[in-house]
């Protein structure tokens, strides 16, 4: 049976965006990246809402052909192009776009049938409002989240509107020289 893994940055007061969405509180450095790299490696599909969707395709795809383009930038890019796509959207349904599924409908059930199929770990980047209905449906198997020392007061919680109990058991931390502390939870 496949794996959902939420990969998420955190606020130390438990938002994933400020007000309008806004994430310039978040620290990114060379170390996660490389933790981020690992997941990556173990993943075959990636799980997006429809705005951190839109907004990875519109730069992933080209990132490794930049002048510019980091380490990080350049393995991302080239993972981005062949991992399957899981999008979850009630408007987009373009079939165009490569290995890209587009999930609209009975969400819970579509993904339940996929985490039955063979295959490697789904990574769910970001896509808080993704997140809060897989986990009404208690879909999501394991969190990688990067907590951020910050208090933004106000915004996008990670945790909303779940409706039971989920016990958790913590596999591994990562303290990074930013000051994030990377926390990796399984469901129990």
């Amino acid at each position: 049976m496949r794996k959902i893994i939420l990969l998420m940055h955190v606020s130390l007061d438990g938002f994933v965006a400020g007000p309008n969405g806004a994430m310039d509180w978040i620290r990114v450095s060379e170390e996660m990246f490389d933790t981020v790299g690992k997941l990556t490696d173990n993943a075959d599909a990636a799980l997006y809402g429809r705005k951190t969707y839109q907004m990875m395709d519109s730069y992933w795809p080209t990132a490794a052909d930049q002048p510019n383009a980091s380490k990080h930038d350049i393995e991302h890019s080239q993972w981005y192009k062949k991992v399957e796509k899981l999008v979850i959207s009630n408007s987009l349904k373009d079939t165009n776009a490569a290995n890209t599924r587009f999930i609209g409908n009975d969400v819970a059930s579509e993904i339940k049938q996929i985490k039955g199929q063979p295959g490697g770990t789904i990574l769910m980047i970001g896509s808080p409002s993704t997140y809060h209905e897989l986990a009404a449906h208690n879909l999501v198997d394991e969190f990688w989240l990067f907590l951020n020392p910050i208090l933004i007061g106000t915004g996008i919680p990670l945790f909303n509107n779940i409706n039971h109990k989920i016990d958790l058991k913590l596999l591994q931390t990562n303290s990074l020289p930013s000051g994030v502390i990377g926390l990796h939870y399984e469901k129990v």
